[in-house]
């Protein structure tokens, strides 16, 4: 059997914690047999979940946290004063190396500070972006940054490309992805102030496959593999993405229920619609992973129920076999930067 992959999760974290996240935890456990988790949270509501299942208990260990990170706590002073939270210790684990990834649906804030104070950056890494995976006609495209970081420098955007195309290559298993910058337009003069002084710093960097400016509706499309722009445009562009998605998919439920004519077609095309529909599924490729930090940091969003924490799991399993954060480290390294 492979080496066991050990992932930190937190169980207090999210709309529907305990519940959906130990379900999540166990799915993947039951799935994958190299995996193992570790659920930090209140022990006994943690545990009267785990006692509704069956899987292998020697592959998941229970740690007590005291104190729970709410969502509108104020996130430094959350981090520096509960010590004892799920987000704390989990993150603690996997910057000493106990857990190779560690995986939370709690409060965003809170988990963007614990992962650039307590699992910290990579030495030459500038800022750490959030980074999800979203659907696209040909696959999937990586959007970096989607939360992280509202003000951003070209140098970030930079860094933003290069730890997106090593993660896309490594994790995705896209050879050469093309990576583009996220603009009003394809031209190379389009752009903000911010755009226009990164594009020629992409245009020389040899080490990716930059391939110009892309507008945020051609990446649906399939046009690049990478979309890079800061956090502002990028959080726009995914609660765009989910708000559209939702509201097809309501409408294209109330046209197939109109009257009888529509549900007769509807029975008739219920496989392939469901089929089609899956592709669009964002919960399938796990959350957004925390890049250019000491240990993998995935954050999924507040109402992620069972499948995006499994799907989490297994996005940090990949993670690790792919050694990610060591190709990161390499690729900042002084030494690399020197050449």
């Amino acid at each position: 059997m492979a080496e066991f992959v050990s992932v930190a999760v937190d169980a207090m974290g999210g709309d529907y914690a305990p519940a959906e996240i130990v379900k999540g935890a166990v799915d993947a456990i039951n799935e994958k047999e190299n995996i193992k988790v570790v659920l930090l949270g209140q022990e006994d509501a943690v545990n009267a979940e785990l006692s509704k299942y069956t899987y292998d208990k020697d592959r998941v260990e229970v740690v007590n946290c005291t104190d729970v990170i709410e969502m509108a706590e104020a996130p430094v002073n959350a981090i520096r004063k509960k010590k004892d939270s799920s987000i704390v210790k989990g993150m603690q684990m996997t910057k000493e190396g106990k857990t190779h990834g560690y995986v939370s649906a709690g409060s965003t804030g809170a988990n963007l500070v614990g992962g650039t104070v307590l699992v910290g950056r990579i030495k030459g890494v500038e800022r750490s972006p959030l980074a999800p995976l979203i659907p696209t006609a040909t696959g999937v495209c990586l959007l970096i940054d989607c939360g992280a970081n509202v003000d951003a420098r070209p140098s970030h955007l930079v860094q933003f490309a290069k730890m997106g195309s090593i993660y896309m290559e490594s994790v995705v298993g896209i050879k050469n992805p093309r990576v583009a910058l996220v603009s009003n337009g394809e031209e190379e003069e389009k752009g903000n102030a911010l755009t226009k002084e990164t594009y020629p710093l992409l245009k020389e960097c040899t080490d990716i496959n930059f391939i110009g400016n892309v507008e945020a509706r051609s990446i649906p499309e399939g046009a690049c593999d990478v979309a890079v722009c800061e956090a502002f445009t990028g959080n726009a562009i995914l609660k765009t993405y989910e708000g559209v998605g939702a509201l097809l998919l309501k409408k294209i439920k109330g046209t197939l229920m109109k009257n009888l004519k529509t549900k007769i077609g509807a029975l008739l095309i219920k496989s392939a619609l469901k089929e089609t529909m899956k592709e669009f599924d964002i919960d399938q490729y796990g959350g957004a992973p925390m890049l250019g930090l000491n240990g993998l940091v995935v954050k999924t969003h507040g109402n992620s129920k069972a499948k995006i924490i499994r799907n989490s799991i297994f996005q940090c399993a990949t993670f690790a076999e792919q050694h990610v954060t060591d190709k990161i480290r390499e690729e900042f390294s002084p030494t690399s930067a020197e050449e």
